[in-house]
């Protein structure tokens, strides 16, 4: 199982605005984070893979065939949840994927047990017969992740799945994602650098279009050792700190402000005292994308 993007560029405006440039990555069984800020190319890489939009250049190949090829063949073996909320008012959520189930031409018996088993999962069975047009946010979140699980796919694409969810709810649904990636190319975009700081296999950086970095999170977060420090600071001198430092986190202490900033051992500030600390995946969000 491989799905391989190689040199793709996309661009819009005939042109001149760049979606996607020269793009190169390879994706086996397991799950990948990609992150980066608005415009970075996140989406149009989504479009791209489930083959909604065609590349100027390049190709996307799964097993070694071009999607475009494989046609019903691919999107049987696809779940993909878009990061706009379409869905129909009118219908429960149980009709809902049931209506999905019948688009996508999926076995009757199967689907009723598959129906029932992801509206568990995502925790909407005691919604399951209400209208979508009462669902929350977050509910409607859930049940676009179900209709996207529907035909059990072997590359499952999420675009900003946790938005709106609560913190339990997130919870839930990483760990249901981490233990079904073992037989699944799972790619999850996400501006939630802690939705898979701890479950991905590789994490993907996106800016301006273009993959700056694509490594494990220990050897991403490796990088920055020795450049994230805290140190404690009066509120009157945060204001100018923050002018000179990338600062990832302030809470108060008894000492003052706790201050957690990026940094380079040659340029610490003399005027207080800057304690190295273990950076994390937000920390390395900062230093790219800040």
């Amino acid at each position: 199982m491989e799905l391989v993007i190689q040199d793709v560029t996309k661009s819009y405006q005939k042109g001149q605005k760049i979606g996607i440039d020269s793009f190169s990555a390879i994706f086996t069984p397991g799950v990948y984070g990609i992150l980066g800020p608005n415009g970075a190319g996140k989406s149009t890489l989504m479009n791209l893979i489930t083959n909604q939009l065609h590349p100027d250049k390049g190709s996307i190949t799964y097993n070694q065939k071009p999607i475009g090829e494989l046609g019903r063949l691919y999107r049987s073996i696809l779940g993909y949840m878009p990061q706009q909320q379409g869905l129909y008012d009118d219908f429960t959520g149980r009709r809902f994927l049931w209506y999905i189930a019948s688009l996508k031409g999926l076995d009757v018996q199967k689907t009723k047990g598959q129906v029932d088993y992801l509206l568990e999962i995502v925790n909407l069975s005691k919604y399951a017969n209400k209208r979508l047009r009462t669902y929350s946010g977050g509910m409607k979140q859930r049940i676009l992740i179900a209709q996207a699980l529907l035909n059990d796919p072997e590359v499952l694409i999420l675009d900003e799945p946790t938005a709106g969810l609560d913190p339990k709810e997130r919870i839930r649904l990483r760990n249901f994602i981490s233990s079904i990636a073992s037989n699944k190319i799972v790619l999850i975009a996400t501006h939630v650098v802690s939705d898979i700081e701890y479950i991905a296999k590789e994490i993907l950086l996106m800016k301006d279009g273009e993959k700056i970095v694509m490594n494990t999170p220990h050897a991403i977060i490796s990088e920055m050792e020795g450049q994230v420090f805290e140190t404690h600071l009066s509120a009157e001198y945060l204001s100018c700190f923050q002018k000179k430092y990338k600062v990832s986190n302030v809470s108060s202490s008894a000492q003052g402000l706790l201050v957690r900033f990026i940094s380079r051992r040659s340029q610490l500030p003399n005027d207080c005292v800057a304690v190295p600390v273990k950076p994390n995946l937000e920390d390395v969000y900062l230093c790219y994308f800040e």
